[in-house]
């Protein structure tokens, strides 16, 4: 295995977007190689100084703001929406995550940049994408979770939709941004091709592809998926029970061979051999008593048990993990799921970052850094400031 020659190297990338969803396709972006520029306004990405905080920075920043380059512009400005620009006009790829237009009243849109960057793969970021009626609506990952059919599937039924305690329409908004943002990069290396294109992101799009079999059984049967506890619909056993321990374990026990030897394990070999319980469709009709055997069985014995004996009898089963359980799983820790960086001379472990490349994989050279750390080398070296126009910048509250 080799550490060098990422994917991405090579690539220049301008990052215009705060919080989550715009920061984290740049993360993506850095890790596997691009030279990604952060641009912050003056008082900084608001996510510096979101949860828990170390002298003065959040824990967070230090794994969203890594590898990348921190410059500060005051983009209401128009010297800094300039310096905006000349950074655009020298990068491979752009990303935004602000609201639809505003781009376009600084006079950075897509247009602007490709009458003077043609090559420039322009990458956006919204709550519901740049066109339709609901392009101008303020769209947080809270609510376009809901609207993208997410939150209804989650929970018990007949009480309120569940969220999960993370901002996820904004991570896998992220996600699809930095796959739309490969392919951009891929068409334009054709030798046909040599011109970049916008790729328009939109939360609750990502999360309405998330949705598996929902909208083709809604047309084709009438079907409307409901929440389902633990479950999931119409796949028997699949399921969360509580042990004797307090400790909650997870059993796929969905496929035929599967369900039989789960079912013998639970010393129910009844219903192993039960030709009604034979395939899914018939266990979907018998699902009331396949759970109740299943979380009787698990109430009586502790979750390590249950995961040894599932585990001998070769059917999926697992632990319920939090993080501390994550940093002490020793297959975690063979698959270099946490990598250390050094804040202020002590170490912090922070996520590695996937898919995993065999040959040139992605990594952390350094954490989040402070505010306007790359101020100088940015404005200076790319830029070809001068020292008296980067002083006169820093006075002006152009840059910090």
């Amino acid at each position: 295995m080799t550490n060098s020659g990422r994917p991405l190297e090579g690539i220049r990338v301008i990052e215009m977007g705060q919080l989550l969803a715009g920061p984290f396709t740049g993360t993506i972006l850095a890790y596997f190689g691009a030279e990604v520029i952060k641009i912050e306004p003056p008082e900084g990405d608001p996510i510096r100084g979101w949860r828990l905080l170390h002298n003065g920075t959040s824990l967070w920043y230090r794994s969203l703001g890594r590898n990348k380059k921190s410059v500060t512009l005051d983009l209401k400005a128009d010297r800094g929406r300039q310096l905006a620009a000349r950074l655009i006009d020298t990068a491979d790829v752009l990303i935004e995550n602000f609201r639809p237009g505003l781009m376009e009243s600084w006079g950075l849109g897509p247009d602007d940049a490709k009458a003077t960057n043609p090559g420039l793969v322009y990458a956006r970021i919204s709550g519901y994408g740049q066109t339709g009626p609901f392009a101008d609506k303020p769209g947080y990952a809270s609510v376009t979770e809901g609207y993208g059919g997410f939150r209804y599937i989650n929970g018990e039924p007949g009480k309120a939709p569940v969220r999960p305690n993370i901002s996820l329409g904004d991570t896998v908004a992220a996600l699809h941004a930095a796959l739309g943002i490969a392919l951009a990069l891929i068409q334009r290396a054709r030798p046909d091709s040599g011109t970049g294109q916008v790729v328009d992101v939109a939360l609750y799009e990502s999360i309405f592809n998330l949705m598996e079999a929902i909208v083709p059984e809604y047309d084709g049967a009438g079907a409307i998926r409901e929440p389902s506890g633990t479950t999931i619909t119409g796949i028997v056993p699949t399921n969360t029970y509580r042990c004797d321990d307090g400790k909650h374990v997870v059993i796929g026990g969905n496929g035929d061979s599967i369900f039989k030897r789960l079912m013998t394990a639970a010393g129910r070999s009844d219903m192993a051999e039960n030709p009604g319980m034979a395939t899914n469709a018939g266990r979907v009709k018998h699902e009331p008593e396949i759970d109740e055997a299943l979380a009787s069985w698990c109430a009586a014995h502790s979750s390590a048990h249950i995961i040894n004996t599932l585990e001998e009898a070769r059917v999926p089963v697992g632990p319920i993990y939090n993080v501390e359980d994550m940093m002490s799983d020793p297959h975690y820790q063979a698959r270099g799921m946490f990598e250390q960086v050094e804040i202020d001379g002590q170490p912090l472990k922070i996520p590695a970052i996937m898919p995993r490349l065999t040959s040139t994989p992605g990594r952390t050279d350094w954490p989040g850094t402070e505010i306007g750390s790359h101020n100088e080398e940015v404005f200076h070296d790319i830029l070809q400031l001068g020292e008296a126009e980067i002083l006169e910048l820093r006075e002006e509250g152009v840059i910090r």
